[in-house]
């Protein structure tokens, strides 16, 4: 029982972290129907912006707590990344809005490997070691563990998918998102402005992943120029699990993929003797996807029009 609670744990805070970059996804895609490929490296270049400003912050102020430093980072981290995705749909994705699918899909995945070059370039190829600003004594849950880092993830996940609700279901910008997702044209006629409007997904989406990028570096300890990019097709995966354009769906998606990997690696690596462990955590959840699509290609909500912003 320990173990299960353990793995459940485990489970719902990486898919915690799965689901704010799904967001991101599914969002862009019920709007434009573009899948961001590079959205992973936005969430890595939120996490190394952090890492930067934490550097410089703690030896200038060392009696500042760890909480309001790991603060000041995150929303630092969240305006930077907020403007490369601004910059990336402005300059990257805009001119080929009306282009056969497949030139966007292509530039988005060199976008994403021009992200990790640059990234490369900048903070260097060597592994990062990311500070440890919170408590680190652990929090005991019915014989399993949780640590201060773990239950900030959690949290921080809840407020971001409750304002992000509010934000499409009852302001102006949520019903201009849902009004562009139906159809631009009609919209623009109505006196939205479509490119604002896809223009603030790509910022809410940034956002987003700064966020898991941040939460993602502090419960692992670590950071470097490629870690955005397995992180990023998990929340791909999550996102095309649950019904992509669905926020429900990448919602679902992630925490069940969140679940089924840490169980995976956790409880099936305890059956098989080690044979598919943490190190084999990777196929339960694509093997898991695979039986879904195979047996409902539209996800385990499905794609719901009015909720695709």
């Amino acid at each position: 029982m320990d173990i299960f609670v353990q793995q459940v744990i485990n489970g719902l805070v990486l898919g915690s972290m799965y689901a704010l970059i799904a967001l991101g996804y599914t969002m862009v895609y019920g709007i434009i129907n573009l899948i961001n490929f590079a959205h992973g490296e936005v969430m890595m270049v939120g996490a190394l912006t952090s890492w930067t400003v934490i550097g410089l912050l703690r030896p200038a102020h060392p009696d500042w707590p760890g909480y309001a430093i790991l603060l000041i980072a995150l929303l630092i981290a969240c305006v930077v990344a907020a403007v490369l995705n601004f910059v990336i749909e402005k300059i990257a994705y805009r001119p080929l809005r009306n282009s056969p699918k497949l030139a966007p899909l292509i530039t988005a995945i060199g976008m994403s490997i021009l992200l990790q070059t640059l990234a490369m370039i900048i903070w260097k190829p060597n592994f990062k070691s990311y500070p440890t600003l919170l408590p680190s004594d652990p929090f005991n849950v019915l014989g399993a563990v949780i640590t201060p880092t773990q239950v900030m993830i959690l949290g921080f996940t809840a407020v971001a998918l409750a304002l992000l609700t509010w934000l499409v279901n009852y302001t102006k910008l949520g019903r201009a998102m849902r009004a562009t997702a139906e159809n631009p044209r009609v919209a623009g006629l109505m006196g939205v402005k479509p490119d604002v409007v896809i223009s603030a997904t790509f910022v809410i989406g940034a956002v987003l992943a700064a966020i898991a990028g941040v939460m993602y570096a502090s419960n692992y300890g670590t950071a470097q120029h490629a870690m955005g990019f397995l992180p990023g097709l998990k929340a791909f995966t999550a996102a095309v699990f649950g019904g992509i354009g669905n926020l429900a769906g990448a919602v679902v998606g992630a925490i069940l993929l969140g679940l089924i990997e840490s169980i995976g690696a956790g409880y099936i690596g305890d059956w098989t003797g080690g044979v598919l462990g943490s190190h084999y955590s990777d196929i339960f959840a694509f093997i898991v996807l695979i039986i879904v699509l195979t047996l409902r290609p539209s996800g385990l909500l499905g794609e719901r029009v009015a909720d695709r912003a």
